[in-house]
């Protein structure tokens, strides 16, 4: 089982060896095969490349031919171009080579590929030959992890929903304010890429998914055709962590969304191909209109070491499935992956796609809200931070099998916990795009401004996430030196500035008598750009009051609405 539910890690030497001439298959039947139009993806798998996009007929000036409604409106929202690797791949080639006796499993548009089965070295020699077909393709291969587990850990609070003993996994994440304001995902469209969905179809916790329409449709790109339901139960876990739904027992992050199961990962084995299918996976979602990836999925090594990937491969820029979570984003869609479960292992570092630039990476915390042993480290090889943030991924309470609601562990079920809160949060401010969810959560994160390579950016705060998306699309359009937010406000209050205050702010409230009824002085907010006056205001009446604000040559008065 590669699905890494924390178990040991594997301790292969990481090697990777490129072929630049002959390739020598010696699980291969047909012996060598002489062409380098081809790159190798699994035992008798091979991904095709071609050189254009000649005699198709899409033109980006239509895209409504090959994109949905909603993905054209995603694009058009966030002033995204249609780009030549939006135009599907030309029909053409695809008939040439299945005419060929090549079997198509995935095809690419972002990469202008086909991934294909074929055990006749002749066929692959013969379309080797063809004008269209790239011959500069290298042959290489890849390999995927994924996470969960076990721990305990119980929370109980007051909240509009329900949530039982999983309440931990979004309130330590202040994600419950989202849900308590009427946040929860609505018309928001998750596709969670996993391996297999087992069972998701008749599990209890999904029951109202179903009754509600919130499961758009399935795909299963390693075996086009089958069926999700039968096949490993990873992403069925992790589907249950963002939309399950049992009072008492389990209520998922975003238990709201409508969703796309998508099935890339074979968990029986670990070839590149799973690159291939993954990036199959994420085009079919961008061009059925989804928000948000989720992928608990991540490539080091695989079943054959040539494939094998090495630390020096993280830099975001060299492996394929990398380059694909970045296109992704590109087309507007917030890509969460989780790091990867080798924290304690001899890879240690994260893995792909967790290295994409504007991939969301997740690592995975404890319940005291300590790093968890097995998430794995950072930087990118390139020096990046990751980690882009941690969550909870250890002890995380997800659906099992047999139907009762389990723990469970690893960054496989840190990253739902975030991709579930991510829609909450956009669906709270429907104005912004992709990158802008990104920054708030990094934003929000207690180690923002000291980031490191086990939690990255810290642990987010999707209040003041919501707080900083609010004051960073509109509310301060006039462009005031200081501006409280939100107000009116109910218990929280936070001062914003327009520009970074590197001196001590000292802020007094006062009643509409002119009595002084709060006082305190805060430290330099420097580039962080804001402050909370207090954690909790409960215990101040409802009314109409003057907060006087100094941080030095600074000052102003401004009235705030207590509700």
């Amino acid at each position: 089982m590669k699905l890494n539910f924390c178990n040991p890690i594997r301790s292969d030497i990481f090697l990777r060896i490129l072929f630049t001439g002959f390739v020598l298959l010696g699980i291969h039947p047909a012996g060598i095969i002489a062409q380098v139009g081809f790159e190798q993806t699994a035992p008798s798998k091979y991904r095709v490349v071609f050189t254009d996009k000649q005699n198709s007929p899409y033109t980006t000036d239509a895209p409504e031919q090959f994109l949905s409604q909603r993905s054209i409106e995603r694009r058009q929202k966030q002033n995204i171009i249609i780009k030549n690797n939006d135009l599907p791949v030309s029909a053409m080639y695809i008939d040439s080579v299945r005419n060929s006796g090549a079997r198509i499993l995935t095809v690419s548009k972002w990469f202008n590929s086909v991934t294909v089965e074929v055990h006749d070295s002749t066929v692959l020699n013969r379309i080797a030959t063809w004008p269209f077909v790239d011959k500069k393709t290298k042959i290489s291969q890849l390999h995927r992890k994924s996470a969960a587990d076990q721990a305990s850990q119980s929370f109980q609070t007051v909240s509009t929903y329900n949530y039982g003993p999983s309440w931990w996994q979004t309130a330590v994440l202040n994600g419950q304010v989202l849900h308590n304001n009427g946040y929860t995902g609505n018309a928001m469209v998750i596709a969670v890429i996993d391996a297999g969905f087992y069972h998701a179809d008749t599990l209890p916790a999904f029951n109202r998914l179903y009754e509600h329409g919130q499961i758009l449709g399935t795909r299963d790109f390693v075996e086009p055709g089958n069926n999700v339901y039968t096949q490993s139960s990873h992403g069925m876990s992790v589907l249950s962590i963002i939309g399950g739904n049992l009072p008492g027992q389990l209520v998922g992050t975003a238990p709201d969304a409508s969703f796309w199961l998508l099935r890339s990962e074979n968990a029986s084995s670990e070839y590149i191909i799973e690159e291939d299918n993954w990036i199959a996976a994420a085009e079919f979602a961008d061009s059925v209109g989804a928000d948000i990836i989720n992928s608990s999925l991540g490539y080091t090594v695989f079943n054959d070491s040539v494939q094998n990937h090495t630390y020096a491969d993280m830099d975001g820029n060299t492996t394929r499935v990398s380059i694909g979570a970045d296109i992704a984003a590109s087309k507007g869609i917030l890509v969460v992956v989780s790091a990867g479960n080798q924290g304690n292992g001899l890879w240690k570092y994260i893995s792909a796609p967790a290295d994409a630039d504007s991939a969301l990476t997740i690592g995975a915390i404890d319940p005291s809200g300590s790093l968890a042993e097995f998430s794995s480290r950072g930087p990118s090889s390139d020096g990046r931070v990751k980690p882009s943030v941690v969550a909870p991924g250890q002890g995380v309470y997800n659906q099992g099998i047999d139907g009762t609601i389990r723990q469970g562990s690893g960054t496989s079920f840190a990253s739902p916990v975030i991709t579930g809160l991510s829609a909450c949060l956009w669906q709270a401010n429907p104005g912004a795009n992709a990158m802008d969810v990104y920054r708030a959560i990094v934003e929000s994160a207690d180690r923002f401004y000291n980031p490191d390579s086990d939690y990255g950016y810290g642990i987010p705060d999707f209040n003041l996430a919501d707080v900083l998306l609010k004051a960073s699309t509109g509310e301060n359009k006039n462009h005031e030196p200081v501006m409280a937010f939100p107000n009116p406000f109910s218990n929280q209050l936070y001062l914003f500035f327009e520009t970074p205050v590197s001196v001590t702010v000292n802020v007094r409230l006062f009643d509409l008598a002119g009595k002084e009824i709060f006082k305190k002085a805060y430290p330099a907010v420097d580039s962080r750009k804001y402050l909370v006056i207090d954690n909790d205001l409960d215990w101040l009446q409802k009314g109409v009051y003057i907060m006087r604000t100094e941080a030095g040559s600074l000052s102003g008065n401004i009235k705030v609405v207590k509700y």
